[in-house]
């Protein structure tokens, strides 16, 4: 359920003239999902002043979705409880350097670190030193549902801080849920009645809940990223606020109106105190509950500002530009977590000049690459795991648990056919092929424990090098430039430093510092023409120049 931080080559940002219609809107979900192999189904709208285009686009079976069907928002709920601390803060009743045992019970016991409390500031921009998650979770498919008041509590006074808070970003919803239960607790409310009232009636946010399901509102059917169902998340409803909102498009719009300042409320102060910023730690700049995107102070100068979200079975993301007045809410009835979520989609319809990703298809995975992953591995959490080959298909199995078929995709990923995790093959400079599992939001490096197959390794003369040279533009504010100097092979990404290639057949190379692999295509006469750029799940393709 953590936001899904991007790492975009946004090198000139520009915010588009001239609003988008639906239809326009339509169509860029469309090129995005149509085909996808998760089935997603997706709901979108786009704020350019007055002007609001919104959508709903499903991948491939057309399941219900309209303007009273909710979905699960997932953390996109933080940035909703960091309103209702603003307006206390605007009362003079705290401040973000307060410490947060000033908002809980009296007695409660809260960690510290060499006499440096817990501050209120460190909660919203996640810096407390609090672990992400303090209990062991036994059930993945809805792990808050079992939590009790006293299993939070037990878990603030058990935690020992190995860092002084403030000193270090790190998500973490523990943080947020002992946020989210201090300010109902202190409300004498529970925490679906305190937002009703501060945050979401007075912006007419009318369909918009945790547990209380209006009559008229459906809650959509949740999805893995495999496409099988699985049921909705439980909350505490007073630890609801690290996750729990379930709210439909026409509400997250007249929500990012109140974030644009183009809605009328009492709470227009605080939603506009929320986005400034206040913290800025290992490279993440927060403001309350909010990433800062600082690349975007580019060019017009503006501060793009955001969140994503997902739960189980859905997927969310926000993002807005207050000075120009433009927003973009993205959900989904999808978990598209293990692929990085939706911020690369929301970025691009926020300004189109920005990539927008490819639908993953489904396909057939060459017989060399299957043979070359083969064998048995161990992943970083101690767990065995073995890799076969059985027909046209990659099997795997982990110790004392049965063997699953895996599906592969157009961007070069394996995926279970039974559950939802993903292994992303990985080759090392000496050509020899190790993968990433990626699972209950972790990403876990896999170490061959039996031999590989033999690589042939070619090794390219300097002449060889230079006909790989040239520029190969990946989109309109991205490309590479590849050249050779000393017998090696360089690329360098725009505005980004040079990286070493090796070369580990006849036409591809790797930097494996950065999990890159390039492989370059010839024309008839042998001629290098173009190549392809596969990394973190994404594959582009270049035209030399």
């Amino acid at each position: 359920m953590r936001m899904h931080l991007l790492s975009l080559a946004i090198a000139l940002w520009s915010v588009p003239c001239g609003a988008m219609s639906d239809d326009e809107l339509r169509a860029a979900l469309e090129r995005r999902f149509r085909d996808d192999r998760t089935s997603a189904c997706v709901a979108a709208a786009v704020i350019d002043k007055a002007t609001i285009a919104r959508a709903y686009v499903c991948a491939k079976s057309q399941r219900p979705c309209d303007e009273h069907t909710a979905f699960e928002i997932g953390s996109n709920s933080k940035p909703m409880i960091a309103v209702l601390l603003a307006e206390l803060i605007a009362r003079g009743e705290f401040t973000l350097d307060d410490p947060i045992t000033k908002l809980l019970p009296a007695g409660t016991s809260v960690p510290s670190f060499d006499g440096h409390q817990i501050t209120i500031r460190d909660i919203v921009t996640h810096t407390s030193g609090l672990p992400p998650f303090p209990w062991l979770i036994t059930d993945m498919s809805n792990p808050y549902a079992a939590l009790t008041e006293r299993d939070l509590l037990d878990a603030l006074a058990a935690t020992k801080l190995t860092r002084a808070p403030g000193s270090q970003w790190e998500y973490s919803n523990f943080a947020t849920m002992v946020l989210s239960y201090a300010l109902a607790r202190r409300s004498g409310k529970d925490f679906e009645t305190l937002l009703r009232e501060r945050l979401l009636a007075p912006l007419g946010m009318n369909d918009t809940y945790v547990a209380k399901r209006p009559p008229h509102v459906r809650l959509a059917q949740g999805h893995l990223s495999n496409g099988l169902p699985t049921v909705p998340w439980d909350f505490p409803v007073d630890m609801a606020g690290v996750g729990g909102v379930r709210a439909t498009l026409p509400d997250m719009v007249r929500y990012l109106e109140g974030q644009l300042g183009t809605r009328e409320s009492t709470i227009a102060p605080a939603l506009a105190r929320t986005q400034q910023e206040v913290a800025s730690a290992s490279g993440h700049t927060m403001g309350m509950n909010w990433e800062i995107l600082s690349t975007a102070k580019i060019a017009n100068g503006h501060s793009i500002v955001m969140h994503g979200g997902g739960t189980g079975g859905y997927t969310s993301f926000i993002v807005f530009d207050r000075a120009a007045q433009r927003a973009v809410v993205l959900l989904s009835d999808t978990a598209l977590g293990l692929f990085g979520g939706l911020g690369q989609l929301g970025l691009h319809l926020l300004d189109p000049s920005q990539l927008a990703g490819a639908p993953r298809i489904a396909a057939t995975a060459d017989a060399k690459l299957i043979d070359a992953l083969v064998g048995r591995y161990r992943l970083q959490n101690g767990l065995g795991i073995d890799l076969r080959h059985k027909g046209n298909a990659l099997t795997t199995q982990a110790d004392a648990q049965p063997e699953f078929e895996m599906g592969f995709d157009s961007a070069g990923d394996f995926y279970p056919l039974a559950f939802d995790a993903l292994l992303r093959p990985k080759r090392k400079a000496d050509g020899i092929y190790t993968f990433t599992w990626f699972q209950l939001g972790g990403a876990f490096e896999a170490a061959r424990i039996t031999p590989a197959p033999a690589a042939d390794k070619w090794t390219p003369s300097e002449a060889q090098l230079r006909e790989y040279e040239g520029n190969y533009p990946l989109w309109s504010t991205y490309g590479l430039r590849v050249f050779s100097t000393d017998a090696k092979l360089f690329v360098q990404g725009t505005s980004q430093r040079p990286l070493e290639l090796a070369s580990v057949e006849r036409d591809t190379f790797v930097a494996e510092s950065v999990g890159l692999e390039i492989g370059f295509e010839r024309d008839a006469d042998g001629i290098v023409i173009a190549l392809t750029h596969k990394q973190g799940g994404q594959v582009l393709r270049g035209e030399r120049r």
